[in-house]
């Protein structure tokens, strides 16, 4: 039987391994999670993440951690750090597989050498506008560079200047040879280096020209020894060039095959996020402050998820529920809430809060007397346990369980109606006054003692006592987005939820208060929330899905 969050039965991508591994293609399967480092993980890393990882896990191989950090102007070490714990976070290892492509700019930049010598390659002086201009269009062939033919021995020395810092920014670029009229734009002599004099955060000051992502990642992954390149479908189009690359540089003796193979798969889209999960568009809500960070508790980051309380194991299994497919497909956002769910059930403890609270006063109740209520931690699982909640006089209860004029079917407390307090007694409604609720309890009510079934009710709430409560800021997190494809029709951040966030004094059982941060509990009939590191506790999911029409 598969883990949770590893690959199904129906996974296109696991036949193909099976299929390579029967035929004797491959002896052991190795993948890689390769990010890159110019920002936080969201929620569709997830899937390659749980794709990546558990496949080679099933199959006995490993997986890289790779960062292809080609980019130095957008890359950070806290980039890397936190992608680093958000990976281990969902549950996954990598060493002592955890590698760069930096870690191999002296080989690309040989393997460079070795394609221009071989007339696969060539420096190309344009302009960057001249040759944008010059790459054609989806219905026009592109045209040749007048330098495309220029001599191997004046293209190796323009390229040794260009990584001697000889030439600034945009002076030349190195490209690819393949076809300026090919129909797949990709391999119209796509650019292999450019000069870029950038600090690097790995490599420092010693290159100044630096590999584009199509040039590494693929020649990268051979020299790693990756078997399955695992893409998504936005990168099928640049399967021709991953494996033109490859080939060029195994000619020239560097490879070995058998090769990497590339395989697309359907990205992670989700309603109610979209094209939000760009990462431009993360960086703008960030940077213009619409939240208040990358961990903001309403940002599809793994980050932001893990501080909302969303659970590696809720991640996993919507990662095998949704299953790995070549069709492009949408997949509402209440999938990943019920996954939420799923996993929260099991893994946490009940507790009580009044959210919105209102007195409730026990007027026949002794004023100095104080009980131990015996409270299951969880339903389904008695090994858990009990814990103990004071009882007393005066209690908080939620606003919405008293009504004057109680309106048809309401069976909470209302003047003359009788309700059980949760574990503990059957009260009598008898007044409200100067806004406090006022009731008389039956002493032989108490739940679990002999007799106490004797009484009937309708109602059943939750209390907490009002001597002992923790009270706590308590944050209702909702969507971060109104409308199911936020940005379809006008500017992504006029789709932004106004109720995204909430913000509640609330009164908690005492046992809630010495929690601790990423803690997880049920707040029984409000939802899942989590202990937030400022003290705070934030809701996770409700306990069903409130968006259903």
């Amino acid at each position: 039987m598969n883990k949770p969050g590893f690959p199904s039965a129906s996974n296109f991508i696991r036949q193909i391994v099976e299929a390579d591994l029967g035929s004797g293609r491959y002896r052991q399967v190795v993948t890689r999670f390769p990010p890159e480092p110019n920002g936080y993980l969201h929620f569709g890393h997830a899937k390659s993440i749980c794709l990546n990882f558990g496949l080679a896990a099933e199959y006995g191989g490993r997986c890289h951690l790779r960062f292809d950090d080609t980019n130095p102007t957008k890359e950070e070490q806290e980039y890397v750090d936190a992608i680093k714990a958000a990976v281990r976070w969902l549950g996954f290892e990598w060493q002592p597989h955890e590698y760069y492509a930096s870690d191999y700019f002296d080989r690309l930049y040989q393997f460079a050498e070795a394609l221009i010598e071989g007339g696969h390659a060539y420096v190309d002086s344009q302009t960057a506008d001249e040759v944008s201009a010059n790459r054609g269009t989806l219905t026009e062939p592109g045209r040749d560079s007048p330098y495309r033919n220029r001599p191997a021995a004046e293209s190796l020395r323009l390229l040794r200047e260009m990584r001697d810092g000889k030439h600034p920014d945009g002076a030349h670029v190195l490209r690819a040879k393949i076809d300026m009229r090919s129909p797949n734009m990709n391999l119209r002599d796509p650019v292999m280096y450019r000069i870029r004099h950038a600090h690097h955060h790995r490599t420092g000051e010693k290159w100044c020209i630096y590999p584009t992502y199509d040039w590494a990642h693929g020649t990268s992954d051979c020299i790693e020894g990756v078997t399955h390149s695992l893409c998504t479908l936005e990168f099928e189009d640049h399967r021709p060039l991953y494996d033109w690359f490859n080939e060029r540089v195994a000619e020239a003796g560097f490879f070995k095959p058998p090769l990497s193979k590339q395989i697309e798969f359907a990205r992670l889209n989700l309603t109610y996020l979209g094209a939000a999960l760009s990462k431009r568009r993360l960086i703008q809500l960030v940077e213009e402050k619409h939240v208040t960070g990358w961990d903001d508790p309403r940002m599809p980051t793994l980050v932001g998820g893990r501080r909302r309380g969303y659970t590696p194991g809720g991640f996993r299994l919507l990662a095998e529920r949704v299953g790995v497919s070549k069709a492009h497909q949408v997949i509402d956002f209440s999938v990943l809430e019920d996954c939420m769910r799923d996993d929260l059930n099991e893994i946490a403890p009940r507790r009580m809060a009044v959210l919105d609270p209102i007195k409730l006063v026990i007027d026949n109740y002794p004023a100095d007397k104080v009980e131990h209520m015996q409270l299951p931690n969880h339903p389904q699982k008695p090994d858990w346990g009990k814990r103990e909640a004071p009882f007393s006089r005066e209690l908080w209860i939620e606003r919405d369980d008293f009504q004057q004029q109680p309106e048809k079917g309401y069976f909470r407390l209302f003047p003359g109606n009788d309700v059980r307090l949760r574990f503990g007694y059957v009260v009598k409604c008898t007044a409200m006054k100067d806004g406090v609720v006022h009731a008389t309890y039956h002493p032989d009510s108490r739940s679990g003692t002999p007799g106490a079934d004797k009484y009937k009710v309708k109602g059943n709430i939750h209390w907490v006592s009002a001597r002992h409560a923790h009270a706590a800021e308590v944050r209702l997190y909702d969507r971060l987005f109104k409308v199911p494809e936020p940005g379809a029709e006008r500017d992504f951040l006029e789709d932004l939820n106004p109720a995204s966030m909430t913000t509640v004094r609330a009164q908690l059982e005492p046992s809630l208060a010495p929690a601790k941060p990423e803690e997880r509990f049920q707040f029984e009939r409000h939802g899942y929330f989590v202990r937030d590191r400022d003290g705070a506790f934030n809701r996770t999911v409700t306990l069903r899905d409130s968006w259903k029409k």
